[in-house]
């Protein structure tokens, strides 16, 4: 049976204020919106490339009242050891990453604390540093919890680095498909995809707005409790302005999360950025990369094959990463579905702005309608001389209403089933028990 018509994005009204906590943040940057004071816009970054070649104290004027410390190399390599091996932490967008640990003893009324200190590669060229000073500019003037924090940067002779805040619990990327503690919880999941919606609709709600351009899994960060940052902002532009519709531009970014019609016209506006976050969304809720040659040819294209059952709810499961085992909300799944499909239109006036996806998919983190897995511990009323053990074991047809989800992994393993088993015993007056997935 084909899924309900049922639209994610009905209760949202074009071009109106979303409430939730990012108030903090809009104090610095103007938002469109009924009801939302404008504070002074920010400078466009065209303006500041288009001016030649920026000298440091040039930039410094420029970024003044940013609150960015302008570090000089020997204070960056004083943090980092001398840029040891111990420290480094892999190759980013232009160059080597590296993590070091400032104070206030390197710079008064710097908070002690670990960061992430990014050199740019000399090999990078001119682009290398347009997308170095790119980050510098943009990160330097935009604040929000769900953008990485740029700390500083340093701009001394050749040197070209950037100082960001520490994330210690690495990419999306890394544990969505790299991970070996185990698969991402649903919850999890869909706590970094409205934490990325919620980064990506204030970069388009800015003035003048933000085209991110590069959104992926591998420039969402998460920290120890999964929140996300969006990070690595050397290509974003500046969106189009005025009575312009798009901003034209050379073709870049990341095959399999760019949007169709940006890559055949070069035209670049904030529903590209949409396409982007729905191929990621579509990530989450497949396990699956975007593109891989590995798969079967058919599959390849993960857009391609996964997009025509995301609207229908009897086939659904065959999109739904194993991993999940099923616990996951049926409703839920339902929605971020619908999300995904919209914003992978091919018609980038048929996706939804960020702001309706974000309304849509908050929802999402309150359905729990999924059976528990794992330990659990509940009270009941003893007999102080009897002792109760009993044993339930629950059906897969009890458990969760979940038939059209379920039939992906019966087909995938036709002797096993789903159950709980549940022990009681007497012990303080708690009752401990276990409930899990089993084959037979």
């Amino acid at each position: 049976m084909a899924a309900k018509s049922w639209n994610p994005f009905s209760c949202c009204v074009a071009g109106g204020r979303v409430a939730d906590d990012d108030d903090d943040c809009r104090r610095r940057i103007g938002r469109r919106g009924k009801g939302c004071p404008r504070s002074s816009s920010r400078m466009s970054f065209k303006s500041l490339s288009s001016s030649g070649t920026l000298s440091p104290e040039d930039l410094s004027i420029t970024l003044s009242g940013s609150n960015l410390h302008a570090f000089t190399y020997a204070e960056l390599r004083a943090a980092t050891g001398s840029f040891s091996r111990a420290n480094y932490l892999g190759c980013g967008g232009f160059g080597p990453v590296y993590k070091g640990d400032v104070d206030d003893k390197l710079r008064p009324g710097l908070a002690a604390q670990p960061v992430a200190v990014k050199y740019l590669d000399l090999d990078c060229g001119t682009q290398g540093h347009k997308e170095w000073l790119a980050e510098v500019f943009f990160l330097g003037q935009l604040r929000h919890k769900n953008l990485v924090k740029l700390i500083g940067y340093c701009y001394e002779d050749e040197h070209r680095m950037l100082v960001y805040e520490f994330m210690s619990g690495e990419s999306l990327e890394k544990h969505l498909f790299k991970s070996t503690n185990g698969s991402l919880p649903w919850m999890t999941r869909m706590k970094i995809a409205v934490g990325a919606a919620k980064g990506l609709a204030f970069l388009h709600d800015a003035d003048p707005p933000v085209i991110y351009r590069d959104f992926k899994a591998s420039n969402i960060l998460l920290d120890s409790d999964y929140n996300t940052k969006l990070s690595d902002f050397g290509l974003a532009k500046d969106g189009p302005q005025g009575d312009a519709t798009h901003v034209t531009t050379r073709v870049m970014g990341t095959h399999g999360y760019a949007a169709p019609e940006y890559i055949m016209t070069g035209h670049l506006t904030a529903k590209s950025d949409v396409y982007s976050f729905g191929v990621v969304l579509l990530e989450l809720l497949s396990g699956l990369r975007s593109v891989d040659r590995a798969r079967r040819l058919r599959e390849q294209n993960l857009v391609e094959w996964a997009r025509p059952y995301l609207k229908r709810s009897d086939r659904l499961y065959k999109v739904m990463d194993p991993a999940l085992e099923c616990q996951y909300s049926c409703k839920g799944a339902e929605v971020a579905a619908l999300v995904a499909y919209k914003c992978l239109s091919q018609n980038p006036k048929s996706r939804p702005t960020m702001r309706e996806v974000v309304k849509a998919l908050e929802p999402v983190l309150g359905m729990e309608d999924f059976f528990p897995v794992g330990p659990f511990v509940f009270t009941v009323i003893v007999e102080e001389d009897k002792v109760v053990d009993m044993k339930v074991e629950v059906e897969e047809k009890h458990q969760h209403p979940r038939q059209n989800h379920q039939d992906r992994h019966r087909q995938k393993y036709p002797d096993s089933a789903i159950h709980a088993g549940i022990v009681l015993r007497r012990g303080d007056g708690l009752i401990t028990g276990f409930t899990g997935a089993q084959r037979r």
